[in-house]
């Protein structure tokens, strides 16, 4: 049988940083040589793995919209010459960029696998080896037409995912929802957890442009500076309550500087700040007093897969009322239905 091909998309990140005076540091054209001395790369039991390196391999920390836009252009470009893609980039904000791109590819029918290293690939404890070989041999498995992250012997859907480490090798963990996969000894995939084989065609679907943000509630916020910001240009918020979906009921000055807002149009999406957690937004009273100012229960979303979801049906330039409803809908298996 013929091998497989992968399409390795270097973004940036620690994965491919070399040693330099200021510290560790991205190069041009040094992943490229630590993948040449990676002789387990050779053997035929692995896809074939063309490198794409990006002009300017970024931080993690400087992705934007924009840079989504582009990788999604990129996977969509060599679709049809590759059997799977893995995606090299920083962990910062590798969850934000996994939810961004299972939006962005509609109809996905073959593997995206996001992946990196908390060590550089050229140091002696890294852990980039191990992930890139995970990563690159789930790549090949065409029946998982997911866009995911592979880290520390985990599968996690990608708008699943939260980073939960800053210096462990298991740096990311999806709260509420189970692996599709481990790759220890064995690597033990559950198809039956993955999405189906779409029946249309890939289709691309621009990352919006609409000024969004995230709030996280806190004991005593102020409406003095919570009325301002909900006046700004703001046309989406990722409202981080507490457990299901409690707000501060008793501070009338909040709830009503809400109420304003989304009767303005602003569609706040309720999170919780638990990372396992479903909201529900009528279960107590101080959450039906965000439900009563026109708040949309988000379900058990990560605050990541809110803002990108939020991002992705503005640019559908659907209605207000739309995007309210779809918040709630599940799209790519990014919510509980």
């Amino acid at each position: 049988m013929d091998r497989k091909r992968v399409c390795m998309l270097h973004v940036g990140g620690t994965v491919g940083m070399a040693p330099a005076e200021e510290g560790f540091r991205t190069r041009p054209g040094h992943l490229g040589e630590e993948l040449n001395r990676m002789e387990v790369l050779q053997r035929p039991e692995l896809p074939q793995v063309d490198l794409v390196e990006y002009e300017e391999l970024l931080d993690s920390a400087d992705m934007m919209p924009e840079d989504w836009q582009r990788i999604a252009d990129d996977v969509v470009q060599r679709i049809t010459d590759y059997d799977g893609f893995v995606i090299l980039h920083g962990t910062d904000t590798m969850a934000y960029t996994a939810s961004a791109l299972s939006f962005m590819l509609e109809n996905l029918d073959r593997p995206v696998v996001l992946t990196g290293s908390q060590i550089p690939l050229c140091e002696i404890r890294s852990d980039a080896a191990s992930n890139l070989v995970d990563a690159i041999t789930v790549a090949g498995m065409a029946e998982i037409p997911e866009v995911m992250i592979q880290f520390g012997g985990k599968l996690l859907r990608g708008n699943r995912s939260v980073k939960i480490s800053a210096d462990g090798f298991q740096a990311f963990d999806s709260p509420n929802f189970p692996p599709l996969g481990r790759t220890g000894v064995r690597i033990r995939l559950n198809r039956r957890r993955a999405r189906p084989m779409p029946e249309a065609p890939l289709r691309l679907c621009p990352m919006g442009t609409t000024p969004v943000a995230s709030l996280r509630l806190f004991p005593g916020i102020d409406v003095r500076v919570l009325r301002p910001f909900l006046e700004s240009p703001l046309e989406g918020l990722v409202l981080e309550a507490y457990g299901v979906g409690n707000g501060p009921r008793r501070n009338r000055d909040i709830i009503k500087a809400i109420g304003d807002a989304t009767a303005a149009g602003l569609v706040v999406v309720v999170v919780s700040q638990c990372l396992e957690a479903n909201v529900h937004l009528t279960e107590y009273a101080t959450g039906a007093a965000l439900a009563d100012a026109g708040c949309v229960g988000g379900g058990d979303l990560t605050a990541e897969a809110a803002m990108t979801k939020l991002l992705h049906l503005f640019g559908r330039g659907i209605s207000i009322d739309e995007v309210r409803r779809l918040m709630s809908v599940d799209l790519r298996g990014e919510l509980t239905a």
